[in-house]
Parts: C-alpha cells; sequence; structure tokens
C-alpha cells in the first residue's frame, strides 16, 4: 500500500463532484480535512489512481498526484487527524 496526496482543480462552477468525491471516499483509506486536498492510501499506483479518478472529473479540470515520501509537516488540525496523518503517511 502507498499513501498519495491527490489535490484537484474542477473549473465548473456549481457542478456536483458528489461522484469524485464517493469514488475517493470508496477507497482503502482516506483523510480529507482540506477543500480539494485528500490523502489517501491505496495498492494502486500513481498514474492508476489519476486515471482513475479521471472518470469522475471534467477534461478541463485540473488533479495532482503525488507518492508520500513517508515524512510531513501540518498545522491547525484536530488531533485525530493529526494522528491519521501520523499513521499513514
Amino acid at each position: 500500500m502507498a499513501t498519495y496526496m491527490v489535490s484537484y482543480d474542477l473549473k465548473a462552477p456549481g457542478k456536483d463532484y458528489k461522484e469524485l468525491i464517493d469514488y475517493l471516499k470508496s477507497l482503502d483509506n482516506w483523510w480529507h480535512n482540506l477543500g480539494s486536498t485528500w490523502v489517501v492510501v491505496t495498492s494502486m499506483t500513481a498514474v492508476q489512481l489519476r486515471d482513475a479518478i479521471n472518470k469522475h472529473i471534467d477534461a478541463d479540470d485540473r488533479v495532482l498526484v503525488v507518492k508520500s515520501a513517508g515524512e510531513g509537516a501540518w498545522r491547525g488540525f484536530t488531533d485525530t487527524a493529526g494522528e491519521w496523518l501520523k499513521e499513514n503517511l
């Protein structure tokens, strides 16, 4: 399993991206405490994850999938959110 940061910029104002959000929530393990940024744990590669996400967004939307190197720093999250990050990054 690998941990990835997924960040997206969705271009269609007012569009319902429930399908994308439902997909991200269906992954093995996920964290979502920032608007358009998720951290997910999955057995997929970055390319496979990007391609799977592409099925749930529009052609002009942008997405970035970055594999975690196991180190991170954060501020302003709840203890529960911080513990998830410590355990999964």
